[in-house]
């Protein structure tokens, strides 16, 4: 297989990228086709669907072996599950799955059919093997059962963002950026208060800690 197109984010690197697609709706990204594929027609219907489908590689964490059982971050990392009862991106084939909104299908003059989404969690760059839409009466469940990733609450943590620190993060990306944080980021075995953060988002480097449920921003400076 080969990719079909890459994705556009304002993650450089893994941390801090939400652990489910969905969970912060206001993140954007692009969709940005391969050459190859970068033909209107391949995308004609595809603006009549609310949410599609992006079947995409785990490109950082591809390795040569695997376990059968891994550490969910939902159990705090110190359960081991089944490899294909999780999500983990440490899997025999590092193929990653995820439903985003669609906002809109642009025809750009040099680049084709770039597709604008919402609430995805890949890393910039990442390559998507394939595209699908949201089938609402074959893909909803409403009476699904969500095994272990229902054993807990994990509320969202709230986050004391000095004003004149927000300053400094474009208005655009404030609201995307406070939704990540909310939903910590952090690795669920680390809980040392003191302990300082950093986070990359959006040419940002934000640094944060975190003590019980309050999340508070430290800095914000132009990433390096």
């Amino acid at each position: 297989m080969r990719p079909v197109a890459r994705i556009r984010s304002d993650f450089p690197e893994k941390f801090g990228i939400p652990r489910q697609s969905g969970l912060v709706e206001s993140l954007e990204a692009r969709i940005i086709f391969e050459p190859a594929f970068r033909i209107a027609d391949a995308v004609r219907g595809l603006e009549d669907f609310s949410h599609i489908w992006l079947l995409w590689e785990f490109s950082e964490t591809k390795r040569d072996d695997w376990s059968p059982t891994v550490r969910p971050p939902r159990l705090g990392g110190n359960v081991r599950m089944g490899v294909f009862a999780t999500r983990s991106p440490f899997r025999p084939n590092p193929i990653g799955l995820s439903c985003v909104r669609l906002l809109r299908v642009e025809h750009a003059p040099a680049l084709g059919p770039v597709l604008h989404v919402a609430g995805a969690d890949l890393m910039d760059g990442t390559p998507i093997y394939d595209i699908k839409p949201y089938i609402p009466y074959a893909d909803c469940h409403p009476e699904a059962v969500g095994g272990f990733t229902t054993a807990e609450d994990m509320p969202a943590l709230q986050v004391d963002f000095p004003a004149a620190l927000l300053e400094r993060v474009p208005p655009e990306k404030r609201g995307a950026l406070i939704g990540v944080l909310e939903q910590d980021p952090r690795p669920r075995y680390q809980a040392d208060p003191e302990r300082v953060y950093g986070l990359s988002f959006a040419g940002l480097e934000v640094r944060f800690s975190v003590d019980g449920a309050r999340l508070t921003v430290r800095d914000v400076r132009k990433a390096k």
